[in-house]
């Protein structure tokens, strides 16, 4: 996200590799923090391993689109690569259910609340884009295709 934040504050589209259509699960670092607590405070999470996300995926153009709207940038459309980057996971979404039956673990933060969150925390902020240095680079590496 905060590779798009970049791109919209520098009035340029964000950039998305293959289709668009990959998925992946955004979480609010507060609900971390939340799950990390319960984890703590729980003893039959000993032991255990936990995935903890916002349990819903989206797409990654819904992604950009979702934040150039609460940017008010919603005229800047993201630009769909169409190239693929090497070891590129398809669809990377978290399976939340261990979290919640033994942590009683429940994500609180949404993902417009999250955005609005991120969104008034780059107010001020100077964001500097690197992405079409990085794109040379993977380009350069044979790291696209």
């Amino acid at each position: 996200m905060a590779i798009f934040a970049s791109r919209l504050m520098n009035d340029r589209p964000p950039m998305i590799f293959e289709d668009g259509l990959q998925q992946r699960d955004f979480v609010s670092v507060k609900d971390i923090a939340l799950a990390c607590r319960l984890a703590l405070e729980t003893p039959e999470a000993a032991g255990l391993v936990f995935n903890i996300g916002s349990g819903h995926h989206y797409t990654i153009k819904e992604l950009a689109e979702r934040m150039a709207e609460v940017m008010d940038k919603s005229y800047i459309e993201p630009l769909i690569t169409e190239k693929y980057r090497v070891g590129d996971v398809r669809h990377c979404f978290a399976d939340i259910s261990q979290a919640r039956r033994v942590l009683g673990f429940k994500p609180r933060i949404g993902l417009e609340e999250g955005l609005s969150e991120l969104v008034s925390w780059l107010e001020g902020q100077v964001a500097v884009d690197h992405v079409e240095q990085a794109s040379a680079e993977l380009s350069a590496r044979g790291l696209t295709v």
